[in-house]
């Protein structure tokens, strides 16, 4: 067991030009990681390096997982893996030779394992000798405030990319291949950084816009008016009662109820290809883009239907546990919205506005006087099989601001 700390820096290897100047050049192209990974490690192959098994981990700022890892063997390719958020470190990374870097400040660590006596303290590397590994080396490197020396702080991890490398070969690897794997290791990092920051920016534009508005952010929709009208059915929902509830529960078990609901319509409005733009206190909107999707009205009933099950289940769930529940109303109307930023110079909403989202908010406002949870205009009814979703009519209605009257409807099914 040791702890490789050769001055490689004056070692001149042809190879590690060519495989730098690859990865220089992957990292401007920005392809995805696993495939910058997967043709690394072919690479390093390719140039002789008897490489059985590749592991690297990296941090990830996303609101379910921590860190994603991704695993290389010589024989299946890649395998891209999610580390969700814990409190407390998993046992196996306790256990893991990167958990002992951290805690003991080294930047590497190595590992022969092909001695027929030898035993490593790292329950992993003795299983990997088990099926032909022969020598183990690890490296990682800091994006930022960590020097190697330095234990980095059990539960923190550091910030950068970790990574281990695995040899099949009789003698392990030769000091050559371990110069090659240590000058292009940071190139690697730089080139996993730069897909890194593209694919961070993707998933936090989609947690915090929804998925279509944050592609469309990340494409270059940012100014402050850029917008176009799309034709769309637009989903108003809110939890009912909660205003009342609000001053019954503490802060944290309103919170928690907030995302128990919200976690299942959510589900099922981008399951049915929706899109939601916004959450309004205990309600949100959403939509379905006709554009995109030729059968909107339908998906968006579908949905509305598949929640009258969903949010029963789930209040089933909450009375078991003794936590309180609340019931809902779904508003579905239809029209042509203006799609896209609005607000201050320095703080932009990507939404729909127009007349037709305001006729959805006076829809959802019929719910209480008609005594019916779902309420769906004559817009989106003239396109839906009546007899197929158990459609029928609640009458037509004069609506605040709106200059025609209205029919709407609702869902009976016996």
């Amino acid at each position: 067991m040791t702890n490789n700390t050769l001055n490689y820096d004056r070692v001149e290897d042809p190879r590690v030009d060519e495989l730098s100047t690859w990865l220089v050049q992957e990292g401007i192209l920005g392809h995805p990681q696993i495939d910058i990974l997967e043709a690394y490690c072919q690479k390093l192959v390719a140039l002789g390096t008897p490489l059985m098994r590749a592991h690297v981990t990296m941090n990830a700022l996303h609101p379910v997982y921590g860190g994603v890892g991704f695993d290389w063997l010589n024989s299946e390719g890649p395998v891209r893996h999610e580390y969700e958020h814990a409190t407390q470190s998993p046992d196996n990374w306790r256990a893991s030779p990167f958990f002992h870097m951290l805690s003991h400040g080294l930047a590497n660590y190595r590992e022969r394992l092909c001695g027929t006596n030898h035993s490593s303290s790292f329950a992993l590397l003795n299983e990997m000798k088990a099926v032909g590994a022969t020598d183990y080396f690890a490296s990682a490197v800091a994006f930022s405030g960590w020097e190697e020396g330095t234990p980095v702080a059990l539960e923190d991890g550091i910030e950068g990319v970790m990574m281990s490398w695995m040899s099949h070969a009789a003698e392990g690897f030769s000091e050559r291949d371990i110069i090659l794997i240590r000058k292009t290791f940071p190139v690697l990092c730089l080139t996993l950084k730069s897909g890194s920051n593209r694919h961070m920016a993707e998933d936090l534009l989609g947690v915090y816009l929804g998925r279509d508005a944050g592609q469309r952010v990340l494409s270059g929709e940012i100014q402050r008016g850029s917008s176009h009208w799309i034709d769309a059915v637009i989903c108003y929902f809110d939890l009912a009662g909660f205003t009342s509830m609000s001053q019954q529960i503490e802060g944290e078990a309103l919170l928690a109820m907030l995302n128990d609901y919200f976690g299942i319509v959510v589900k099922k409005i981008e399951g049915n290809g929706g899109n939601v733009l916004k959450f309004m206190g205990d309600g949100l909107l959403a939509i379905f883009d006709r554009h995109q999707l030729s059968d909107a009205p339908q998906r968006a009933l579908r949905t509305t239907e598949a929640l009258e099950q969903e949010m029963a289940d789930c209040n089933l769930a909450r009375i078991a546990r003794g936590l309180p529940t609340l019931g809902y109303t779904m508003a579905v109307h239809a029209g042509p919205v203006l799609y896209g930023n609005m607000g201050g110079d320095a703080r932009l909403d990507f939404t729909v506005i127009g007349p037709e989202v305001n006729l959805a908010a006076r829809i959802s406002a019929m719910h209480q006087s008609l005594g019916q949870r779902i309420v769906i205009s004559q817009a989106v009814a003239q396109d839906i099989n009546h007899n197929a979703f158990g459609l029928i009519s609640l009458g037509r209605y004069m609506l605040r601001g709106v200059d025609q009257p209205q029919e709407l409807f609702t869902i009976f099914k016996d």
